[in-house]
């Protein structure tokens, strides 16, 4: 549990270049992935959807910076 919750923290920790990096990395990931995956080279398919709920994190921290940047705007 504590693993989890230091990557979120580094997450947080990131600007939005670093967190589009991040994001532009996990979504190669995910992709290569679903390549292994369809040729039966992925012997862990858990490893799919622990890339997609990553994915969503990233995001998820992007649309917040999003939201903040525009209350600060007005």
């Amino acid at each position: 549990m504590a693993r989890k919750k230091d990557r979120n923290d580094k997450l947080a920790d990131l600007d939005l270049a670093e967190l589009l990096d991040e994001l532009r990395a996990t979504k190669q990931e995910a992709l290569n992935l679903r390549f292994r995956n369809a040729t039966g080279q992925l012997e862990n398919t858990a490893e799919i959807s622990r890339v997609r709920r990553h994915v969503a994190r990233i995001n998820t921290y992007i649309r917040q910076r999003e939201i903040a940047a525009a209350e600060n705007a007005q």
